[in-house]
């Protein structure tokens, strides 16, 4: 059996779909499986695939893709590659193509979005109905996949994300850990709270402040600090107009001398350590890969009770709270603030969580499985 697969992102954005083929191919690679790209020329997903340790196909677009379909396929019959995974819906007109001309092949394709608007015109119909495998990366997706897609149920298998947890145990000595606060301008003494992502409307901090400043007149005996990490221009991703709207409302609120905009950081495990508290109140995670990440260094987690952060936290590993209600955001945080005890029990638990079931070792088993089973014909 062909142990080969090509991953086909032709984007220009770089988030969490963009990352995930390079993020999995060592994995893939230590499995025993053989992996392969397909990249937009000068993308970062093309850069990241190198830095992987593959060297992909690229192209200028994803018109001149469709018009070398003729080189796609005989690179896959040079290399025996049968499985086509693709990570953007608008790449399965080309995958779908692909698979047209050579029934052989097999479509996977994740949605990484959680997609809403459903999909069964003509077109989709089409598309669609050469996928063989269709991965939801949480039930929360799995459910609108299911009412969205054009797909019989069995082709459509949840399968959750996952993360190295080594790179975030917690290795800063308190020397250490001291020079990163005071490298953020954190101040000596109190609870560090951090929201880290992107900054945009969608991701939340803007309840989240209003919470902050609620924190700082519900419970006036608490000294804490917050910190937002997530590029502050359009560059690495972020809003620059909402960017301007939360600096211009922590003013408002007197907040600026307690929270810091740390901007974008590469070094998300060690400024973890920073912190004493996460909070991930984004609206609607299809995942919630952050979530893990902070659950992984042993963090007390306060996510939003929306989308797939439930799946992912509930009261013995995290706090809830409703993405639109900076009353609640405030009490979560007051709890842990106010409770070292209680932030070392939840985060001891939640890092136990991660081990047991959101490794990237255990998400790639899951994928290889699937890959053979598509391979052998299953339906």
């Amino acid at each position: 059996m062909s142990r080969k697969v090509m991953h086909i992102c032709l984007s220009n954005g770089w988030g969490g779909l963009e990352m995930y083929p390079s993020r999995i191919i060592p994995e893939l690679r230590r499995q025993g499986w053989e992996a392969h790209g397909l990249g937009l020329a000068g993308s970062r997903v093309a850069a990241s695939l190198v830095e992987a340790g593959i060297t992909p196909l690229t192209v200028a677009s994803r018109g001149q893709a469709l018009l070398r379909v003729g080189r796609l396929l005989r690179y896959l019959k040079a290399h025996d590659i049968r499985i086509l995974h693709c990570h953007k819906s608008s790449d399965l007109r080309l995958a779908a193509l692909l698979v047209t001309l050579r029934p052989s092949l097999r479509l996977c394709f994740t949605d990484h979005m959680g997609v809403t608007r459903p999909k069964k015109d003509p077109y989709h119909r089409w598309a669609y109905g050469k996928v063989t495998r269709l991965f939801s990366i949480s039930e929360a997706t799995r459910q609108r996949n299911l009412a969205a897609f054009p797909l019989p149920p069995g082709r459509i298998r949840r399968l959750y994300l996952g993360i190295d947890p080594a790179p975030y145990v917690p290795r800063l000595t308190e020397t250490e850990r001291r020079a990163l606060r005071d490298a953020l301008g954190i101040p000596p003494g109190g609870v560090v709270i951090g929201v880290p992502g992107r900054l945009t409307p969608g991701k939340g901090q803007a309840v989240w402040v209003e919470a902050l400043a609620g924190l700082s007149e519900h419970y006036p005996a608490l000294t804490w600090h917050g910190v937002l990490i997530g590029g502050l221009s359009a560059a690495e991703g972020s809003s620059e107009a909402f960017v301007a709207e939360l600096r211009d409302r922590v003013a408002e609120l007197g907040l600026g001398e307690r929270l810091t905009f740390a901007g974008f950081r590469s070094d998300l495990p060690r400024l973890f350590e920073a912190l004493d508290i996460v909070c991930v109140p984004s609206r609607n995670e299809a995942f919630g890969l952050t979530v893990i990440e902070a659950m992984a260094a042993g963090k007390a987690v306060v996510g939003a009770d929306s989308g797939a952060i439930p799946e992912l936290i509930d009261g013995e590993t995290g706090r809830l709270a409703a993405p639109d209600d900076p009353l609640a955001w405030r009490d979560a945080m007051g709890e842990l603030a106010g409770d070292a005890t209680l932030r070392l029990r939840l985060g001891e638990a939640a890092q136990k969580k991660v081990n047991a079931h959101f490794t990237l070792a255990a998400h790639v088993q899951g994928l290889v499985e699937a890959y053979a089973d598509a391979l052998v014909g299953a339906s």
